[in-house]
């Protein structure tokens, strides 16, 4: 039988291999003295963190000190005391408690031309008070519902106002106080007053989209305002990297051309040294800043929650290692102020906030014609 002839292989027909690909070659780096507007536009904004990370703490003197433990064993006593006449039942609606973020309120706020420049903050706002200077008499009788409150007893714990201080709030819509803060910055601008509007906000509240809509408008017309997130750690009950992409919140104002600065917020002298660097640049026309103030609550979220999210070890070890009270107490020492003296401010603010809870119990309630005033704004 014949064999089949297989026909050989063409030269068409042959694989052909494809030409080896030029190995890329490397860009070429050009080196230049001349630094281009974008890499100064970049520069400009790590250039806050930088003069922070080169004086990180202000040199304080005594009396300046003392001024500073005074104010936040004020707010901590005030808001135990808070705590003890809700669980009485003598506030009520939502109670959010300052306790273990002190150092914030009364770092940057002592910065601040009081009575002068703006404040607003959302629902967690007696400690700003506070730190501003306002008599605890009558925000303890505002958190009681009572006619001597600073709102007549009609705001409670998370609307407190005051425009004679210059306070503008307590919001309960979270992150609705950052465009209204805005706005009180566009005031400023408007009326060329040289004032600086403080707005505060939380983590949680960082995610809302009128925030950054708020951070555009602020940094296209250059307003007078620094924009102050408190990062407790925990957006209500979530915690900060369960709930945010982007952790690093001082960052957040990049695509807006807004400076960040990290700050610890659990040391008083780091932040007033910080709200000093962030108020030469805003005052200077520069338009806004955004701090990240990373401090903590020890309560829960409000005095309703539980706070079961977290271990007691977990707070204990920031009450042991890191609370602010204790950090300005050992400077207060090293500054040469004695026991005695501390334990004398111990007691002070303790009787003050006795006799501010006395009087908030014995004012009376408002007066049913009190619903219907405050309704509209008539003169401002």
């Amino acid at each position: 039988m014949a064999k089949s002839a297989t026909p050989a292989p063409t030269r068409a027909a042959k694989t052909r291999r494809a030409p080896a690909a030029k190995p890329a070659s490397k860009p070429v780096i050009v080196e230049s003295d001349v630094t281009s507007a974008e890499d100064e536009a970049t520069f400009a904004l790590r250039s806050l963190q930088q003069a922070h990370a080169n004086n990180k703490r202000y040199e304080a003197n005594a009396d300046e000190l003392l001024k500073f433990y005074e104010q936040m064993v004020l707010i901590r006593r005030f808001e135990e005391k808070a705590g003890q006449l809700y669980g009485l039942g003598l506030i009520g609606g939502f109670c959010h408690l300052y306790i273990g973020q002190e150092a914030v309120a009364v770092g940057l706020q002592s910065a601040l031309n009081e009575g002068h420049d703006s404040v607003i903050t959302g629902y967690r706002d007696h400690g700003h008070m506070l730190a501003y200077g306002i008599d605890p008499k009558v925000i303890m009788a505002e958190l009681t519902g009572r006619a001597a409150g600073i709102s007549r007893g009609k705001g409670g714990s998370m609307h407190m106002f005051s425009t004679e201080h210059k306070f503008y709030g307590g919001h309960g819509i979270v992150g609705a106080q950052v465009p209204l803060g805005t706005g009180l910055a566009f005031a400023h601008k408007y009326r060329g007053d040289g004032g600086v509007c403080l707005a505060y906000f939380g983590d949680g509240a960082s995610n809302q989209g009128q925030v950054y809509e708020a951070f555009n408008m602020a940094s296209l017309w250059k307003l007078p305002i620094i924009f102050v997130i408190e990062n407790n750690g925990y957006a209500m009950g979530t915690a900060v990297k369960r709930g945010s992409a982007e952790t690093h919140f001082y960052r957040r104002g990049t695509a807006f051309r807004i400076p960040g600065m990290d700050v610890n917020g659990m040391d008083v002298l780091e932040v007033r040294q910080a709200a000093e660097v962030a108020l030469e640049y805003v005052r200077a026309g520069n338009g806004p800043v955004l701090m990240e103030l990373n401090t903590y609550r020890y309560r829960g979220h409000s005095m309703s929650d539980p706070a079961k999210y977290r271990s007691r070890e977990e707070v204990q070890e920031m009450r042991d290692k890191h609370d602010a009270i204790e950090l300005v107490k050992q400077d207060l020492l090293k500054a040469g102020v004695t026991e005695e003296r501390i334990k004398e401010i111990d007691k002070k603010t303790r009787q003050i906030v006795a006799e501010a809870a006395d009087f908030a119990e014995s004012s009376p309630e408002p007066d049913m014609a009190e619903l219907y005033t405050d309704v509209l704004v008539e003169t401002y």
